[in-house]
């Protein structure tokens, strides 16, 4: 026991000591509000599920770490406008962006949890949720000048996300698996992660998810979300993941004030001064033995980089920006969900630096 506790102590030290001066911060947004009262079910509104669910999450987040800065967009029952969100996210140095909704479907039979990161999956029911997601800014004033001339019903629209590649991407998935874990132990039905180009997600600069918490066209989904206990649940799910989520976090910021050097599969060391674009496909937390896995969908030469307490999956290897979009579209039938990562001198780097370092020889 004595010895428990010295090491206890010692590390408590260790995390003080290194722990940056910034308080974490998670910035939580619940979709809809005021004049906007987003999916209509037969008894309830997606805006009142969306607040109530919200707030209690950031309770728990108070009341179980201290540490942590909560942020909401909104608190009460008011309408904030997309753009809005994501600028106060930003103003706010946001270390996690939660936005929660709650789904609807012409088919009242739909149902379950999903949760999504920024991309391109380009599946006909993710769009049908975007579109109606990001729908929400035709009720503001101007719209096509404030958003950049963004049409959210045309999928012509979406054409602007397609090289806008977000350097949080990875972040934001480990966030999401975490989330659809914690709601498959809650007895959730899985829907699983998925892509989309959701606006509210795009503008924000840190790792960000938007959580569909049920179906309220479903009859039986709608009494479990508008119910106390079933908001419960679903509060204290994403809670788990988030603690999840902060753990890990705490766990990178040590080692990263602790060591120098980064564990990264030599696989991906660029050439000195030389920028190497590879295609990330999917995560795992246990190394895969081979690629006769079912995850890799028949797709042979993949290889791994291990980054935290996950192994990322990664296809192709290349110089060339042109040549790894072509790869891309290659296996776009395959892996839609698949996402250009980038790594310059052996360190990751976003698309957007990239593009700095190539203008600049």
């Amino acid at each position: 026991m004595k010895r428990f506790f010295v090491y206890f102590i010692f590390s408590t030290i260790l995390f003080v000591s290194y722990a940056s001066t910034k308080p974490f911060t998670v910035v939580i947004d619940p979709g809809h509000g005021g004049k906007d009262p987003g999916a209509m079910g037969p008894n309830g509104r997606e805006k009142d599920v969306n607040l109530k669910v919200s707030l209690k999450l950031g309770e728990l987040i108070k009341q179980n770490n201290p540490d942590v800065k909560v942020v909401f967009t909104r608190d009460v029952d008011k309408y904030v406008p997309l753009q809005d969100r994501s600028s106060l996210a930003n103003k706010a140095n946001g270390d996690l962006f939660i936005c929660i909704h709650t789904n609807a479907s012409k088919s009242r039979s739909a149902y379950g949890s999903e949760t999504y990161t920024i991309g391109l999956d380009k599946t006909n029911a993710n769009f049908e949720v975007a579109k109606r997601e990001n729908s929400v800014i035709l009720l503001e004033d101007g719209y096509k000048e404030k958003y950049q001339g963004f049409d959210p019903t045309s999928p012509d629209s979406y054409i602007m996300f397609e090289f806008m590649q977000s350097k949080f991407s990875d972040k934001s998935i480990e966030f999401a698996a975490y989330t659809q874990d914690e709601f498959i132990s809650s007895k959730r039905y899985n829907r699983g992660v998925r892509q989309e180009n959701f606006w509210v997600l795009h503008q924000t600069k840190m790792p960000s998810v938007l959580i569909e918490l049920g179906f309220i066209s479903n009859p039986t989904e709608e009494r479990f979300l508008l119910s106390n206990e079933g908001q419960d649940i679903m509060a204290n799910s994403i809670y788990k993941a988030f603690a999840k989520y902060k753990h890990e976090y705490d766990k990178k910021n040590i080692a990263a004030n602790t060591s120098s050097s980064i564990k990264t599969d030599t696989t991906l060391q660029s050439s000195d001064n030389k920028v190497t674009y590879q295609l990330q496909l999917f995560i795992t937390r246990k190394q895969l033995v081979d690629d006769k896995d079912p995850q890799f969908r028949g797709l042979v030469g993949c290889t791994f980089y291990e980054e935290g307490d996950w192994f990322k999956y990664t296809y192709g290897s290349t110089n060339d920006l042109d040549e790894i979009l072509k790869l891309k579209n290659n296996i776009k039938s395959t892996f839609p969900e698949a996402f250009i990562i980038v790594f310059y001198n052996g360190k990751k780097i976003s698309l957007q630096e990239a593009e700095k370092i190539s203008k600049q020889k």
